[in-house]
């Protein structure tokens, strides 16, 4: 056998193991595109499912823990402001009413708005806004409602005036925690919560919670 004749096998073998490669490249080449564009659809799926959050809406303040609203300001001062004078119901239960439920009512009810009340300057103070250092004025009637109520007296009008209040923040707080755009504010409306909740059922609890404060709280949302 001539030389050229050996080297003809050796050329197809050189072809086919070409002709491999060029199929191997072309597979894998296809594989790349593939993966691209699978990756392309998932983070297009990915951002369809979780938008970006939204911008800050007019009158909002811009902070680095998100935008604060309008509704965020003033529930920040109005918890400030129901802290400054359920604190001191709290107290007055505990030398003016003679059920040992409300006086256990009066312990949470203080015990809770003392601790909001430095958890809602801080955030306030975060946030840079600014909040009232004063109850309302119907606030401070309640508590001299209170002041002039003595023994089973006391027990109804204090389980009465603070479920009805406690009772008509709630929605607010649960517009709050479900709206805020704010980090630090979903915090804060999630400790309110929790703290407002604990107040209604031992309020709940003392027994001398009146149909017509229920039905008063019901009309006011």
């Amino acid at each position: 056998m001539t030389a050229h004749a050996r080297s003809v096998p050796g050329r197809s073998r050189n072809l086919t193991i070409a002709g491999v490669l060029l199929l191997a490249l072309a597979v894998i080449a296809g594989a790349i595109v593939w993966a691209t564009r699978g990756d392309a659809s998932a983070t297009e799926n990915s951002s369809a499912s979780f938008p970006s959050a939204k911008p800050a809406a007019p009158g909002d303040v811009v902070t680095t823990a998100g935008p604060v609203s309008k509704l965020d300001m003033e529930f920040l001062a109005k918890v400030r402001q129901a802290n400054l004078w359920e604190a001191p119901a709290g107290r007055l239960a505990q030398t003016h009413a003679t059920s040992e439920a409300v006086k256990r009512a009066g312990m949470h009810v203080m015990d809770g708005h003392s601790k909001l009340d430095e958890f809602v300057r801080n955030t306030a103070e975060a946030l840079n806004v600014s909040l009232p250092d004063e109850a309302s004025p119907e606030q401070q009637g309640f508590v001299r409602t209170l002041e002039n109520a003595q023994g089973a007296d006391f027990d109804k009008k204090f389980a009465n005036i603070l479920r009805g209040t406690h009772g008509k923040i709630f929605v607010t707080i649960a517009q709050v925690r479900a709206s805020t755009k704010n980090s630090l504010m979903r915090r804060f409306a999630s400790e309110v919560n929790l703290t407002v909740l604990d107040h209604q059922n031992v309020l709940d609890d003392s027994g001398l919670v009146d149909a017509a404060t229920y039905d008063d709280i019901a009309s006011s949302f």
